[in-house]
This record gives C-alpha cells, structure tokens and sequence, in this order.
C-alpha cells in the first residue's frame, strides 16, 4: 500500500490515516483506492471492530487535489483519444463508492477530525457513523468556491444530518464554521481540545470495538434503513434483528454480566 494511506490496528479498532500533510491530505488515487481496499477488509476481520478514518499533520482532508485535477486534464487533451464523459463520470463513481462503504460498512465507522476538512473531505467524514472533532477543526463544503457541484455523497449526508435549508446554505455559501458551530448544527458528535484529540478518540473507538459488534451491525443497519422508510417497515426490520441478536453469544453474555452485576465482556459474535 502506498503511504498516501497509512493503515495501523491497535485494540480493535482500524485507523486509516490520509497522510498528505503538506497537501493538507487533499485526496489522491492512492488513498481512495486505498480505502476501497482496506474497508472491505475490515469487515471480513474478526479482530476489528471499528474503523477511524483521520487525516495526517495539522487537517483531515481538503478535497480533491485541484492541482492534481489541473494536470490530468492537460495529460488527456493531449492523448489521442481522450477519455470520454462516461469513462469520466464512471472513474468518479467508482471513487464515490468509498463513502458508500463508510456508510454501510457493518461496522462502526469514526472520522477523527483532527484540523481542516473540506469538500470530498467534508464528505467522507459525514460518511461516517460518529465524527469527533478537535477544537482546531474547521468545516466547508467549498465546492462553489471553486466552480464545483459536490461528490462523495457529501449533498445527500449533509442534508441528512443539518436539514435542507441548513444544506443549501452550506453549501451555496461554502462558508467555514468553526467546530463548536458544527456541533451546535449536528455535524459532529462532540469537540475535544486538541490537546487530547488522540487519546479521547482512541478511548472512544476502544470501547466501540470492545462492544457488541452484531448487535452494532443490525442497529447500524436499521438506522440507515430508517432514512427511507416506514414505521410498520421499521418494524418488521426490527423485529427480526432483535431475535437475529438474541441468539448472539454476546446477548447471552450481557443477560449473565448483568445478573451477576458485572461488565459483559463481549466477544464479537
């Protein structure tokens, strides 16, 4: 793997770090075909439970690479068939899949938002399921600063979390908000100083991980489903997961920690 992404585990969790940090991590072919190989991984690994997804330096991540973008344009006018608007849009949409697995991945996904962040960045982290914030992180959607439209996702998770008019404004503005504004329009889950940004979130995702995971992927599972359906849907859904996780190891193991007034100690199946 290139050192575009850095991949380590440690107590079960996964830390994909984009490591660009004099680009301020702005995205390469390397870390995003890096994500779509690691994240797959991820949920065929027992020993992982949960994934933090994070930026290298001083940012998270600050979009596309525009002077990536600039130079392959000028590489395909100058090839004698350039690539056409379906092998284009196609290239993209086979990139964007990285913030669908973040989303549907059936295992918790934390973006770890360490500084800066921005565009695709912006996107992917509200891929995820929980985003931690640094005191030091700023947030904008940025692409009419640039005469861009938006990808990964970041128009439809955005709505999702802040609404439609708190959207459209973000994104009609690309107006930067700090990270106690973020938190007051539900973009992140909470702020912690700089200071502590690592440890805090590495308790976080340690005891996610320590958690039950079945459990996490139905609930997980549910809350996406949730966005575009019914009540009566929901219910069905739900009645079948709660007797899918009630024949886990773990639902057996809560039931006899709390008896015995105890921590579970959960294995993961």
């Amino acid at each position: 793997m290139a050192d575009d992404l850095l991949i380590e585990r440690r107590d079960g969790v996964l830390y994909l770090t984009m490591n660009r940090p004099a680009r301020l991590n702005a995205l390469s072919g390397e870390i995003v075909e890096g994500l779509l190989e690691q994240l797959p991984r991820a949920v065929r690994d027992r020993e992982i439970g949960c994934v933090v997804l994070t930026g290298a330096g001083r940012g998270f991540c600050s979009g596309g690479d525009l002077r990536a973008i600039r130079d392959q344009r000028i590489g395909e006018a100058a090839e004698a068939r350039p690539p056409t608007l379906e092998e284009s849009v196609a290239r993209l949409r086979r990139h964007e899949e990285a913030s669908a697995l973040l989303y549907e991945l059936p295992k918790v996904t934390i973006a770890a938002v360490n500084g800066p962040v921005a565009g695709a960045g912006l996107s992917l982290a509200l891929a995820c399921d929980i985003r931690i914030a640094s005191d030091a992180a700023r947030f904008t959607t940025a692409f009419a600063r640039v005469g861009f439209s938006g990808d990964f996702g970041g128009s439809y998770l955005l709505t999702q979390l802040v609404g439609r008019a708190k959207a459209r404004e973000l994104y009609l503005t690309a107006d930067i908000i700090g990270a106690e504004e973020a938190l007051k329009f539900g973009i992140v889950n909470r702020v912690v100083p700089a200071a502590s940004f690592k440890d805090e979130v590495h308790a976080f995702a340690k005891k996610i991980a320590s958690g039950p995971l079945v459990a996490y992927a139905y609930m997980k599972a549910n809350l996406n489903q949730a966005l575009a359906s019914d009540l009566r849907t929901m219910l069905d859904r739900e009645a079948l997961a709660m007797f899918l996780t009630s024949r886990t190891e773990d639902h057996r193991e809560a039931i006899k920690a709390f008896l015995e007034k105890r921590q579970p100690k959960f294995q993961g199946r």
